[in-house]
């Protein structure tokens, strides 16, 4: 995947499209070190998971939310957990194409990950991160997943 395409995309999920860091991984880098806005959170668990309104405590704890909220931004941990998750709905998105088959696909358990959900899998680290899109890059480009 190229760096840029990614980047750009990335920070299109967070919603931060349109702003001078979303134009590189290098200001995408800088954003997160910086503190991603609270509001990117409440976006991408908006897409991830519409219906459910506990969902972005599985990215920042419901006792450190409201400090963050406070403050308006996530920290460099919780930032790059997000980032990870938007990475997945982005490349789950442009696999199947639709909000609802990219949900289905992340909230539905997979045999490649031992029966776990992928958004679960990715949600754990970055090695989890890797398996899933390691995962949507098979199925993108044909290889067997």
């Amino acid at each position: 995947m190229n760096p840029q395409f990614a980047a750009t995309d990335i920070s299109s999920v967070l919603g931060l499209r349109g702003q001078p860091t979303a134009t590189s991984v290098f200001s995408l880098m800088e954003t997160i070190d910086r503190g991603l806005p609270v509001a990117a959170l409440d976006r991408v668990a908006g897409l991830v998971a519409p219906g459910d309104a506990l969902f972005k405590y599985r990215v920042v704890p419901k006792a450190s939310y409201g400090r963050r909220r406070t403050a308006h931004r996530l920290s460099v941990e919780e930032g790059l957990k997000l980032t990870r998750l938007a990475r997945v709905w982005s490349l789950a998105r442009d696999v199947w194409r639709t909000d609802a088959s990219a949900r289905d696909f992340l909230f539905r358990p997979h045999a490649m990950l031992q029966g776990n959900k992928p958004v679960e899998v990715a949600l754990r680290n970055e090695i989890g991160t890797e398996l899933v899109l390691d995962i949507l890059s098979r199925l993108k480009y044909g290889v067997a997943a």
